[in-house]
Parts: C-alpha cells; structure tokens; sequence
C-alpha cells in the first residue's frame, strides 16, 4: 500500500486523513505532540524530525499552520524542512494553501489566473512560499501540487469566521460574530471539500506544478448564510457585526491585532472561483445547505 503522510492535525489535517483511509491507503498523521497511538510526534522546525515523519511516504500532504502572531517567522522555516525532507522521500509534495497571495481584488472574482497583489505581510509571506513551491517542482527537486481554499466551516472547524462564534450560538440562542459587510458575497469552502480535494490532488500527479482552488459553492452573502443555519438550527440566529477588527469572544486583542491587514477580506465581495478544478477532476462542491446541515449536527454532538 502507499504510505500517504499527513502534516498537521487541525481540521483540515483530521478530516484528509480520514478521507484517506476511506479510500484505502495508508495514513501516518504527524503532529508536534502525538495524540492517539496512529500519530508520529515530530518537529517539523528539525530537519531530522522532518525527514524521520516523511519517510518512505508516497504523498505528503503539508497542512501545518501556526497561530498568527507566529507566521512570518515560522512558515518559511517549515517550508523548507517539509521541501527538503519530501525531495529526500522521492515523495510528491501536495500544500494546503490560502487565498491571501491575491490581495484585494476590488470584488472580482478570484481564478487561478488572478494576479498575486497581496498588500499585507502575511499575504506576502504565502505568495513568496507559493512562489518556492513552484519553483521547486520547475527545477525538478520534487513534485507538488497547491490547493487554496476560502474560509473554512464545517465539522471540526472553531477558529474561522464561520466556525465556534456562530454554529454554537446559532444553536443555543446566543450571539453569533460576523465581520465586516455582512451583505456582500463571501466564499466559504466546506472541510469536507477541502479534503476530497486535497486527496485528489495527491492522486493526479500530472496536474501539479501550479496552483488549483478546490471545490467551493458559488458564494452567497455572510446574511444567506447565517439565514441558512437558522433555518436548519430552528431559529433566526441573532447577529453582531463587527465592522472593524476588535476583540470578541476567543477572538482576543492579540489575535485582531494581527488579523487587521486581512480585515479587506470582509469589506469588498470575497468571491473564489473553482470551476477550473471541477473541470479537470470532474467534482462539484457539496450543496451548501448538505453541508450546513452536517455542520450544524457535528455541533449539536459536541453542545
């Protein structure tokens, strides 16, 4: 069997490895800490560590993030042990990405054929890191796919805009955090999508070599959605709009403090476009109120 290896245990980590064992092949998760005995403990700072967690894999999957505050520092170092550490495997290399490498866009429409304008720091940093990634698989060192995606929501999902500060108000009638102009469209892209993609880049690999945006619905407003969830919770949620970043439940100052640059996010139309990867693996997103509704009963377990 291949050994398919994947690098982080967040939502997106956690719900790759079960897509993968659900099409049967051979997961080793990696995380800084082991949590369950089918986890590998690494430090992926180390190269050892890094080389030790990669070993003999077919696909790593690189799905590691770190708190904000932390990014600029550590992202480019991680990036360059999971690099040498895969190249070293003769492993194909497949990255969880973010749109943050575009930057404002004014409201148009986000394509893999978008320019990379990022104005903030941490936009910057990915568009560098893409930019090592690609050049990496050009001059031959190892093989790697992207594949970005918009705000997550889903079961497992707490820290994002549609994640802890809403599902859990929604259902037990508190108050539900939005940001910014909650009237525009923004992109939201299921956990669940976000790995089924991830997964099938892992198995084509004659369609790395650039940037892919996974399956995501077309984007309604932050309002539908929250509509949405009322629906399939019961009742109307009540909203509070934060139209600047400031603290808010586990949101706390240090953490808006450093989310500021990316604040445009929520105050010009947030809208991906992923038709060219439903296309070429002849996908779809789920429907959006399936995924609410998955969404909204993973929480009702955990409430």
């Amino acid at each position: 069997m291949e050994l398919h290896v994947v690098l982080g245990r967040g939502p997106a980590g956690t719900t790759l490895a079960d897509e993968l064992r659900g099409n049967g092949h051979q997961v080793r998760t990696v995380a800084r800490t082991a949590s369950n005995a089918g986890e590998m403990a690494a430090d992926l700072l180390d190269p050892a560590d890094a080389a030790k967690a990669v070993d003999g894999a077919t696909v790593v999957y690189h799905a590691v993030n770190v708190p904000y505050e932390q990014q600029i520092e550590i992202m480019p170092r991680i990036q360059q042990t999971v690099v040498d550490a895969t190249a070293q495997a003769g492993a194909r290399l497949v990255v969880l990405d973010t749109l943050y490498p575009y930057g404002p866009t004014g409201g148009a429409p986000m394509t893999e054929r978008t320019p990379w304008n990022a104005t903030s720091r941490k936009g910057r940093m990915r568009a560098d890191l893409d930019a090592n990634y690609l050049r990496a698989h050009d001059e031959g060192r190892l093989t790697v796919s992207l594949g970005r995606a918009a705000d997550f929501f889903g079961p497992r999902v707490f820290n994002s805009s549609l994640g802890a500060t809403v599902f859990p108000p929604a259902l037990t009638g508190g108050t539900v955090m939005a940001l910014g102009d909650i009237d525009l469209p923004h992109s939201y892209s299921y956990i669940h999508d976000v790995a089924r993609g991830l997964a099938l880049l892992g198995a084509r690999p004659e369609t790395a070599g650039r940037v892919w945006h996974l399956p995501t619905v077309p984007a309604l407003t932050t309002r539908e959605i929250h509509t949405l969830i009322g629906e399939i919770a019961g009742a109307a949620p009540q909203v509070e709009v934060l139209d600047s970043p400031r603290p808010w439940g586990p949101f706390d100052e240090a953490f808006m403090a450093e989310y500021e640059e990316l604040f445009y996010q929520y105050l010009e139309p947030q809208i991906m476009d992923s038709s060219a990867f439903e296309a070429a693996f002849g996908t779809r997103p789920t429907p959006l109120r399936e995924a609410l509704h998955t969404t909204v009963d993973w929480f009702r377990t955990i409430l």
